[in-house]
C-alpha cells in the first residue's frame, strides 16, 4: 500500500508554529528563528517529512536547479572540477543536474530541449558550445547562460577560464630557458578555445625568441588520438627534444608511448610538459611538468557570477581570465636559472 504523503501542515501543527514558518524553515536564504527551526526540523524528523521542490517551484517561478553540461568526464580536470562546482552550488541551495553533451560536436543542441523541460534557473555549460539560434533560446526563456573554461564569440555569455594564452606563453620561455632547439606540439581539439589559446600563447612566445614549430600534431583532447599523435612525432629520422601537449589527459598517454614504445628518457632526451595540473600529474609515474588550472578560484567566480545573474537579470556578461602557475616537476629539463616550486 502507499505510503500517505505528510504535508507541511502537518509539520506545523507538530512544531506548534505556522504554516509560512515550516515553509521559510526548508526555504534556503529564508529567515527563522533558531527556536523555530529547531521545532520544526524536529517534527519534519519525526514525520518523516520532505519537502516538495518542485511544487515550489511552481509557486516561486525558482526550481533552484542549475543545469551543467559537460562532454569530457574522461579528462581528469572535469571530475574535479564539477565536483567543487556542485559542492559550492550546493552550499547556495541550488541543486545541480548534469546533461552530457556530444564529444565530437562539443555542442549542446542535443539536449537542450531536455534541460529547459527541467525549468532550470540557469546554465553552466563546461567546455560546450552553444549556437547562436540556441542562445537567443535561452535569453527568450530567460535563463542565464555562462561558459566553464571555454570562451565563445557571443558577449551574451559571461566566461571563466584559466589565462590560456599567457600559460602557452609561460611553457615556450621554460622551454627555450632550459636549452631545448626542437619543440613540438600536440594540439587538443581545434574547435575548442582552450586549445586555441594555448597554442596562440606557445607560438608567440616561440616567435618572440625568432623560434618556430619543429612539430606539430592534433590529439584532439582523446587519449587514443593523442598516442597517435606521438607515434608520428617521434618516429621520425630527427625527434623534438620537448613537446608541449595541450592537456595532462594527453600528455599521460604521449609519456607512455615516448617511454614504453618508443624506449626514449624522459627528460633526457625528451622533455615533456602538459596543461591542468590534474592529481595524477604529481604521481611519481608521470611527474609531470605543467600548467596548474586554478579550478578552485575558476569555480569560485563562476558560481558568484551565475548566482548574480539569477538575481538580477540585468547584469552585464564578464569575462574572467585566470592566471595558473607552471608547476616544475621532473617530466622537462630544468635551466640553471629556474627552480621547482
Amino acid at each position: 500500500m502507499a505510503t500517505k504523503k505528510v504535508t507541511s501542515l502537518e509539520v506545523a501543527k507538530l512544531a506548534g508554529v505556522s504554516q509560512s514558518a515550516v515553509s521559510r524553515v526548508f526555504t534556503p536564504g529564508a529567515s527563522a528563528s533558531k527556536k523555530t527551526n529547531e521545532k520544526v526540523l524536529s517534527a519534519a524528523s519525526e514525520l518523516g517529512y520532505r519537502p516538495n521542490i518542485l511544487a515550489r517551484s511552481l509557486i516561486t517561478g525558482k526550481s533552484r536547479i542549475i543545469g551543467l553540461v559537460v562532454s569530457h568526464l574522461d579528462n581528469y580536470f572535469y571530475p574535479e572540477a564539477l565536483e567543487l562546482l556542485s559542492n559550492a552550488l550546493q552550499k547556495k541551495g541550488y541543486h545541480v543536474l548534469v546533461f552530457m553533451a556530444s564529444k565530437t560536436s562539443g555542442n549542446i543542441d542535443e539536449v537542450l530541449d531536455e534541460i529547459l523541460d527541467y525549468q532550470v534557473d540557469a546554465i553552466i555549460l563546461a567546455s560546450v558550445a552553444m549556437s547562436s539560434n540556441l542562445a537567443t533560446r535561452c535569453v527568450d526563456a530567460g535563463v542565464p547562460v555562462m561558459l566553464f573554461n571555454r570562451t565563445q564569440d557571443d558577449d551574451r555569455f559571461s566566461t571563466v577560464t584559466s589565462d590560456n594564452f599567457l600559460g602557452g606563453q609561460k611553457v615556450a620561455k621554460f622551454l627555450i630557458a632550459g636549452g631545448h632547439k626542437r619543440i613540438g606540439y600536440i594540439a587538443g581539439w581545434e574547435g575548442a578555445s582552450t586549445q586555441h589559446d594555448r597554442e596562440a600563447g606557445f607560438i608567440e612566445e616561440l616567435k618572440q625568441h625568432g623560434r618556430s614549430l619543429y612539430a606539430r600534431e592534433v590529439g584532439n583532447f582523446v587519449q587514443d588520438d593523442a598516442r597517435q599523435a606521438a607515434r608520428k612525432m617521434f618516429t621520425k629520422k630527427e625527434i623534438p627534444d620537448a613537446v608541449f601537449v595541450a592537456s595532462d589527459d594527453m600528455a599521460f598517454a604521449v609519456m607512455d608511448v615516448i617511454r614504453f614504445e618508443l624506449g626514449l628518457k624522459i627528460p633526457e632526451q625528451v622533455s615533456v610538459i602538459g596543461y591542468d595540473d590534474v592529481p595524477i600529474a604529481s604521481w611519481p609515474a608521470y611527474d609531470l611538468t605543467t600548467v596548474r588550472q586554478p579550478a578552485n578560484r575558476m569555480v569560485a567566480e563562476t558560481v558568484s557570477i551565475i548566482l548574480e545573474c539569477i538575481e538580477n537579470t540585468e547584469t552585464k556578461p564578464r569575462r574572467i581570465e585566470i592566471d595558473g602557475p607552471l608547476i616544475l616537476r621532473g617530466s622537462a629539463k630544468i635551466s640553471d636559472k629556474s627552480n621547482k616550486e
